[in-house]
């Protein structure tokens, strides 16, 4: 009998973890081990999500402008996608995933939404806005995500959230305002940013409506692909093949092109859909105020380009404002779980 009790305890010992509470011993089963280990994992993958959509999107409005110096900006962005979206579906493909009809209605949706508007706008305005205001103008998501969602019921705007939103475009301002004054933007150019945040902005909202494939990659590349589709077709409307002279393509333009393909397509994006499963859109959007960061520090470390105390102060604005964003999002998630698990998901459909 002592024998046969030892061998269970044993047992029990090797397969959890041992600990003492009180001077005594107790076995934590191993499904709990697993559990954590699995939010540990969980948490990575967001912080990793995170840095794509801070680090890689903030590099690629210089990577926007280099393309499209010697490429027209929808064959840039339907080239740019139309490689993005293979790749992925390709991939997903592979894995198992197959498409149904409604999850390409739901693709061609999002697409014209995030691509034909979103990106081809912002890639045809880079032509006469610099890619600093670019970056400026854009920063308006979050707000337009937040009027969006709260004239649709499905956003709450917290005290601390405006608060941040505030702080955020302010920041972002005290960045780039520089070249409201020293540079001639188009009002054409500036209005074409705007338009293409808004409609980035809708698309996020309803996103979470649309019959989008469980699957993260499929859920990326059915989209990229519409919105390729729209914009090659956009560009052989608009005579710009017509325009193009591949034999003139400089080589930065043929760099920036790779690096949108696979960085800013391919890596960022899959991110950053991933992330509107699991997160608010609201706290997503904070990669706007990231963006103009990045390119800052990026130009002092690769064109020499100085940091002054305009940057340190905006810098601090930005960061700051995430952070009021972050916990006053958490704020109405507490308030009104409901809502939020309409918007963004249950963790179980998450999954």
């Amino acid at each position: 009998m002592i024998l046969n009790q030892s061998s269970q305890i044993t047992a029990m010992i090797r397969s959890g973890k041992v600990i003492h509470i009180g001077g005594r011993p107790v076995i934590v089963p191993k499904r709990f081990k697993s559990a954590n280990a699995r939010s540990g994992s969980h948490a990575v993958k967001l912080a990793l999500a995170f840095v794509a959509i801070y680090v890689v999107w903030g590099s690629t409005y210089l990577a926007i402008r280099y393309a499209v110096e010697t490429i027209p900006p929808l064959v840039t962005a339907g080239i740019r996608h139309a490689i993005a979206g293979a790749i992925m579906l390709t991939w997903a493909w592979w894995r198992g995933f197959r498409p149904t009809r409604q999850q390409w209605v739901a693709g061609f949706a999002l697409g014209s939404l995030f691509f034909l508007l979103g990106h081809g706008t912002l890639h045809w305005a880079e032509q006469y806005v610099g890619s600093g205001l670019a970056a400026l103008l854009m920063a308006t998501e979050p707000i337009f995500i937040l009027v969006l969602g709260w004239m649709m019921g499905q956003q709450k705007i917290s005290g601390m959230s405006a608060l941040g939103l505030g702080l955020g475009v302010a920041g972002v301002a005290m960045l780039t305002g520089v070249e409201l004054s020293l540079k001639g933007s188009s009002l054409l150019g500036l209005l074409a940013v705007l338009l293409g945040s808004l409609s980035w902005s809708l698309g996020v909202v309803i996103s979470p409506r649309l019959k989008l494939p469980s699957d993260a990659l499929g859920r990326t590349a059915l989209p990229t692909l519409c919105g390729a589709a729209m914009l090659l077709i956009a560009a052989g409307l608009t005579g710009e093949f017509q325009q193009t002279h591949w034999s003139s393509v400089s080589l930065r333009s043929i760099f920036g092109l790779g690096y949108l393909i696979t960085f800013g397509s391919v890596i960022a994006f899959t991110s950053y859909t991933w992330l509107l499963q699991r997160v608010p859109p609201g706290l997503v959007a904070t990669h706007t105020y990231a963006n103009p960061v990045v390119a800052v520090v990026l130009g002092w470390l690769l064109a020499h380009e100085p940091i002054t105390m305009r940057v340190v102060l905006a810098s601090v604005a930005i960061l700051v404002a995430i952070v009021l964003i972050r916990r006053g999002e958490r704020g109405v998630r507490a308030k009104v779980p409901k809502m939020v698990a309409r918007v963004v998901g249950t963790p179980e459909e998450c999954a």
